[in-house]
């Protein structure tokens, strides 16, 4: 991968062969095509591709600073709502903290953890106070931190 997180198909597949993997560049646009969150994209000549969101290490993703809407989401679960209570919302192992525009997406992201669980986030009153939003390719919000008092913590 470069220091923008692109990595060449023609290597990638290559790559892939050699491990026994049976990887094609269809198979690279079907995942690409379908993933219901659009997580991955081809460059514009389609020589490389990327994840759009969600890196591990560090990635340049070249993405600007946004002025996030007043209230955005994070879909949790209920399991992780004492951490969240004490310490807000951070990265983990990922690079920033995913945020969603609609409680829907939310939901359904918190769904794949356990008993799901939606906290509003004041993203308007975070940016007003110097917080860094981004919006990425495929329309989730990121943001390098969460503070507890930006945060609609329902009671337990």
């Amino acid at each position: 991968m470069d220091a923008h997180g692109w990595a060449n198909v023609d290597e990638l597949l290559t790559g892939a062969q050699r491990a026994y993997i049976h990887l094609t560049r269809e198979v690279l646009e079907e995942v690409v095509r379908e993933n219901d969150k659009q997580r991955f994209a081809f460059s514009a000549d389609g020589t490389k591709i990327r994840a759009n969101q969600g890196h591990s290490i560090a990635v340049d993703l070249q993405l600007v600073p946004q002025t996030p809407p007043d209230i955005l989401f994070h879909g949790t679960a209920k399991k992780f709502l004492p951490s969240i209570q004490r310490d807000g919302l951070k990265p983990r192992q990922r690079n920033h903290v995913h945020l969603s525009w609609n409680e829907d997406t939310a939901q359904r992201v918190g769904a794949r953890h356990g008993e799901p669980v939606v906290l509003p986030v004041r993203a308007g009153d975070m940016h007003r106070r110097g917080f860094l939003f981004f919006l990425s390719a495929n329309g989730v919000w990121l943001t390098e931190r969460v503070p507890v008092e930006y945060l609609q913590i329902p009671a337990q």
